[in-house]
């Protein structure tokens, strides 16, 4: 039963666009400040429970820019965690959530998906982030749908299946508490579980000490 607990409840989203978002010359993370220090572009899932902090990988750059792109735009606030399974992935992201209408969560997005960026080195190990998608062939990503891994084992039956496009580097803490809420039948949390998603520069020095995460480029 697992396998469709990732994809979308409705078809509805069968259009797939090819989106590349370009990247920008003059982004913050792909520079340093003026004193030469590296920064990491670090976007934090705030929820009642507490805080998720969660790095981007760039092997995988439409889903990160994507991302990126709708959390700075405010996107996904209101929205909520409209899926949790204990011991498996908490999933959000979905426009329709932030509606009264329980039983369209799972269905919604921006209009658009994202090609699959299917990269061996990125796993869905526990802490990773994944894109949600529906069942069509191409495994194109719903544009705004993700979930993040609670499974301590992982699960490495969802490689290959999903795009995993970043980690929750702190905050794991909150999302398996969020995992083990109340749910009903469909696994959503019988208590809306809400977020803000924003978007902060952080250096790699202040990630290592107040962390003690080292991004993959600096490893």
């Amino acid at each position: 039963m697992r396998n469709g607990f990732l994809k979308l409840s409705v078809l509805s989203l069968s259009l797939t666009l090819l989106l590349a978002i370009p990247a920008c010359k003059k982004e913050k993370d792909c520079c340093g400040p003026p004193n030469g220090e590296a920064t990491e572009t670090v976007a934090i899932i705030q929820t009642s429970f507490g805080d998720m902090y969660v790095w981007l990988n760039r092997q995988t750059p439409q889903h990160r820019d994507n991302f990126l792109k709708l959390a700075r735009d405010g996107f996904f606030n209101g929205s909520t965690f409209h899926r949790v399974v204990p011991g498996f992935v908490i999933q959000g992201g979905d426009p329709n959530s932030k509606d009264s209408i329980a039983t369209n969560d799972g269905s919604g997005g921006p209009g658009y998906t994202i090609p699959a960026e299917f990269v061996d080195s990125l796993k869905h190990v526990y802490g990773a982030v994944g894109a949600a998608r529906d069942n069509n062939p191409q495994k194109a990503s719903n544009g705004s749908q993700y979930y993040i891994v609670v499974d301590p084992n992982g699960e490495p039956g969802l490689n290959t299946q999903y795009t995993v496009f970043g980690r929750v580097f702190s905050g794991m803490d909150v999302a398996v508490n969020i995992s083990k809420q109340p749910r009903d039948a469909r696994d959503r949390p019988r208590t809306n579980i809400p977020m803000q998603v924003k978007v902060e520069e952080m250096s790699v020095s202040r990630l290592k000490a107040d962390f003690g995460f080292t991004p993959d480029p600096y490893r």
